[in-house]
C-alpha cells in the first residue's frame, strides 16, 4: 500500500532467510506488473452460468483501481486495461485528494497522491456490487487515509463513490486496508480495517519505529447486510501490534471461516478438531513493507469477534525465503476457504516490476493433544 523503494536486507531475524536456492515449490508471479494489495472475488454470470475470478489492486499504471480476471485463481490472469471511460472507479469521491493530482507511479505515503489503496469488491445481491477502498483525504488532512465505499451494477464498474467515508478515525491516524467478510454461520456482514497509527508516528521504519510507538489495531465492524455500509454497533478491536513480533505495524486484514469437519462426519469422535466445526482465521501483514521482514501472519478464533490467538509457535505463514517459495516481502494477502480445513490466498511480493500478484494454498491443522491451531502454507497444492 505504499511506494516500492530500494530495501536493505535485515539479517537479524531468525525467520528471515535470504538464500534463493531453486525449489520445486518456487512461485512465479501471476501478473508481470506492479499489482499491490490484491483482493479476490469469484463471480458467476447469471446468464451464462460461467464463473470468473476477479482480482482488484491498489492504484498503479495510471489508474485509480487495477483489476484482472481469470478462469481459475491460479490463472491465467488477464490484466483489464483501459483508460478514460474504462476506469473501474472513475473518482474515489469528493472527500479524497483529486486523482488529477496523483502520481500513480508511486502510491503511498509521500508518494505524491497515488491515493486509492487496497480495493475489495463484494456482491451484495444480483447486479449490486460494493467496493471498499482506502482514499487519501483532501485539504488539510491529506496525511491521512479513510475507508470509502462505491457501488456498481457491474463487477468491473464503473463504481460510484459514496459522498463521505464510512470509517474515518482521524484522531487515531485514519484507516486503511478495508476487507469485507460475511459470516456464513450467522449471515452477518462485517468490515475489517487497520487504524493507521503509522500516520501519527515519530519516524523510523514505516514512521512508527521511534518511541513512543503508536498502536495500529485491526478493527472488526458489523455493517448492514443489505447495503454493506450502514454501521451496526461499535467497532471491535481484534488484534494490535506487538513490538517484538510485529515491528511498526499490523495491517492488511483478511478474515476466513474455515470448516473443519464435513457435515457427514460431524459426530466423528476420531477427528482432531476438538469438537470445533469451524474456525476463524485472520490473516494479516506485519513489519514494514519497505523491508524484507514484511510477511503474512495469522491468528485464529472460535468466534468472529475473538479472542484471536496468534500462532502458538510464533511462526508467520510466509516470509522472505520461507518454504522454498522464493518470495521476498510477501504481504497484503486475501484468503478464502475452498474445502474442509483448506483454503487459498492471493497476495503480493516483490518483483522486478514492483509488487506482483501471487497465489498459494493453506491448510488448517489442529494438534490432537494441545488443541493448538496452526495454519501452514501449501504452495500451489
Amino acid at each position: 500500500m505504499a511506494m516500492l523503494q530500494p530495501r536493505a536486507i535485515d539479517h537479524t531475524n531468525n525467520n528471515t532467510r535470504t538464500d534463493k536456492t531453486p525449489s520445486t515449490l518456487a512461485l512465479a508471479p501471476l501478473l508481470n506488473r506492479d499489482f499491490p494489495d490484491p483482493s479476490i472475488l469469484y463471480d458467476v454470470d447469471t446468464q451464462t452460468g460461467i464463473g470468473t475470478y476477479y482480482t482488484f489492486a491498489t492504484a498503479s499504471s495510471g489508474r485509480n483501481i487495477q483489476a484482472a480476471s481469470a478462469p481459475d485463481s491460479s490463472g491465467p490472469w488477464t490484466y483489464i486495461d483501459g483508460d478514460g471511460d474504462g476506469e473501474i472507479l472513475p473518482s474515489p469521491g469528493n472527500w479524497t485528494l483529486s486523482s488529477s493530482t496523483a502520481n500513480f507511479g508511486s502510491s503511498g505515503p509521500g508518494g505524491g497522491g497515488g491515493n486509492t489503496w487496497a480495493p475489495d469488491v463484494h456482491l451484495l445481491r444480483p447486479s449490486n456490487y460494493i467496493m471498499y477502498y482506502s482514499g487519501q483525504l483532501a485539504g488539510n488532512n491529506s496525511a491521512y487515509h479513510c475507508i470509502g465505499a462505491a457501488t456498481s451494477s457491474f463487477v468491473l464498474g464503473p463504481y460510484t463513490a459514496l459522498d463521505e467515508p464510512i470509517a474515518c478515525p482521524l484522531s487515531q491516524g485514519g484507516a486503511i486496508d478495508p476487507s469485507g467478510f460475511v459470516d456464513e454461520e450467522t449471515g452477518r456482514r462485517y468490515l475489517l480495517y487497520k487504524i493507521d497509527g503509522n500516520s501519527l508516528g515519530n519516524g523510523g521504519e514505516c514512521n512508527n519505529g521511534v518511541k513512543p510507538y503508536k498502536p495500529t489495531p485491526i478493527i472488526l465492524q458489523e455493517v448492514n447486510q443489505d447495503d454493506g455500509v450502514s454501521l451496526i454497533g461499535d467497532p471491535v478491536e481484534i488484534l494490535d501490534r506487538l513490538q517484538e513480533e510485529d515491528g511498526p505495524l499490523v495491517e492488511a486484514p483478511s478474515l476466513v471461516r474455515v470448516l473443519l469437519t464435513s457435515p457427514s462426519n460431524s459426530d466423528d469422535d476420531d477427528d482432531d478438531d476438538g469438537g470445533r466445526k469451524a474456525i476463524y482465521v485472520l490473516f494479516y501483514s506485519s513489519h514494514c513493507w519497505m523491508t524484507d521482514l514484511y510477511r503474512v501472519n495469522y491468528a485464529t478464533a472460535e468466534n468472529v469477534t475473538g479472542p484471536y490467538r496468534r500462532a502458538a509457535d510464533g511462526r508467520p505463514l510466509i516470509w522472505t525465503g520461507s518454504g522454498g517459495f522464493n518470495l521476498t516481502a510477501p504481504g497484503g494477502a486475501t484468503g478464502w476457504s475452498t474445502d474442509h480445513g483448506r483454503g487459498r490466498l492471493v497476495f503480493h511480493a516483490d518483483c522486478e516490476m514492483g509488487r506482483c500478484l501471487f497465489e498459494m494454498g493453506f491448510e488448517v491443522r489442529i494438534d490432537g493433544g494441545s488443541g493448538n491451531v496452526s495454519v501452514v502454507a501449501t504452495g500451489t497444492n
